[in-house]
């Protein structure tokens, strides 16, 4: 799924454990409850996806835009956040290398303990 467009996709729900995902545009899609285990979303842009419940376990997304996306109750156990613009619009490498902490809204989120 390299570069793949895929804007304002419905993707509840869908498993994309260890997808190669690089450069692939989710801006505002629905990725409620998928599994996104393992994925390389290096240069992905999530920008306003919604997240909720997804399980980004292992995920790579560094260098990917995250800004205003819901991550609530997602599962961001050993996530890869170099370099990553986080939901609150920062930079992970200005903050101690993780974008937990800013997540907008603030939400829990597991992996972020």
């Amino acid at each position: 799924l390299d570069a793949t467009k895929l804007y304002q996709a419905k993707l509840e729900g869908a498993n994309l454990s260890g997808a190669d995902m690089y450069y692939t545009n989710l801006k505002e899609a629905n990725l409620t409850g998928a599994n996104l285990s393992g994925a390389n979303l290096k240069t992905a842009n999530l920008k306003e996806a919604n997240l909720t419940d997804a399980n980004l376990t292992d995920a790579n997304l560094t260098d990917a835009v995250l800004e205003d996306a819901n991550l609530q109750n997602a599962d961001l156990t050993n996530v890869i956040w170099d370099y990553t613009i986080c939901p609150s619009g920062t930079n992970s490498n200005k903050i101690f290398g993780t974008c937990c902490g800013h997540l907008y809204p603030a939400v829990p989120a597991a992996g972020c303990d």
